[in-house]
């Protein structure tokens, strides 16, 4: 199956929702009630950050920051009516053109998790992975190394690191002190080398967490109080080194709406994605939360199917590694 044959299929599905009147239902519920959209990006094109930005603006939302969410759970100000919370995770290189320029110049807070060691030294770790995969010098994906033991993943990516470099894809360390000079610009910890907590010991969770608060803290000169977790993995144990080291907030990739109950859990606040390359009209179902529950009951009558089969349909519709941009 062709890449963009996914988009293509999405796109009609997406289609077929907005017609049937669920979006514009959904995006007047996230209006007239006590709810927050909260959404993550991760290396958007300048057009499809603007055109989020655009889309919500035009449909009567409001922007609001972490710093915000921590007035509303303090109960500084009001459980606000169609806000919209935008982040996005790793600290790409492109961020600084397609995000920090376009949340400044449309005066809209965005806060960008940044993960300290890509910044240090360049790329991330699954881009030595693609790489060298694509050139025949491993077997391993990205997302077969997401699901092993941590040491096992580091010794793997110790011999692909000697073979091959991909080049920088990580803003700089100081194309992030510029960022967080920005009033609109937040700087969030993603963790120091952006491992799969889940699968790590405890004492790496504790200096992954602590590390790279320290160093964005030093880089920036401002106070690092807000975390996402890696890939959306976390556990009990996750949230009580955040706790030990006083962040304030972390963001999961749950695909729910924030509401005041679900704020309550302010270690776990969940967050829509947006899926880059995809059109126009399904990352609208994503951001108003209509997608994700449409893909799940889909998902649902798949498992009697055969295992290759329920395989060809999550690859379709939610395999976001096999995205490839497609203009609608």
């Amino acid at each position: 199956m062709k890449k963009n044959l996914r988009n293509v299929l999405a796109h009609l599905a997406a289609n077929a929702l907005i017609l049937t009147g669920r979006v514009k239902q959904a995006t007047q519920k996230a209006l007239d009630t006590e709810c927050i959209l909260s959404l993550y990006f991760h290396k958007p094109a300048k057009d499809e950050f603007e055109f989020t930005i655009r889309w919500f603006r035009k449909k009567g939302f409001k922007f609001i920051s972490p710093h915000d969410l921590e007035k509303i759970i303090n109960g500084e100000i009001p459980f606000p009516k169609g806000a919209v919370l935008l982040s996005v995770d790793d600290g790409w290189q492109t961020n600084l053109t397609n995000v920090v320029e376009v949340a400044i110049s449309n005066e809209v807070p965005v806060t960008i998790f940044v993960s300290t060691t890509p910044a240090e030294e360049g790329a991330y770790w699954w881009s030595y992975v693609t790489q060298a995969k694509r050139q025949g010098l491993t077997s391993f994906s990205k997302q077969q190394l997401k699901k092993i033991p941590e040491e096992e993943r580091v010794n793997i990516l110790q011999e692909i690191k000697q073979m091959i470099y991909p080049g920088r894809d990580a803003m700089t360390v100081e194309q992030v002190k510029m960022a967080a000079r920005s009033p609109y610009i937040t700087i969030g910890s993603h963790t120091q080398t952006h491992p799969i907590l889940i699968n790590c010991p405890e004492m790496q969770v504790y200096e992954e967490l602590k590390g790279s608060r320290q160093k964005l803290e030093s880089w920036t000169g401002k106070e690092v109080a807000y975390f996402a977790y890696p890939n959306g993995d976390y556990s009990r144990r996750e949230i009580k080194v955040l706790k030990t080291l006083n962040y304030r907030l972390a963001f999961s990739s749950q695909p729910k709406y924030l509401t005041p109950a679900l704020l309550s859990e302010s270690f776990t606040i969940p967050r829509f994605g947006f899926l880059e390359g995809a059109s126009h009209a399904e990352n609208i179902c994503r951001m108003t939360g209509v997608w994700q529950p449409m893909m799940q009951k889909l998902a649902h009558k798949k498992t009697a199917q055969p295992k290759k089969d329920k395989n060809w349909f999550n690859d379709l519709f939610f395999g976001e590694d096999r995205i490839q941009k497609l203009d609608m």
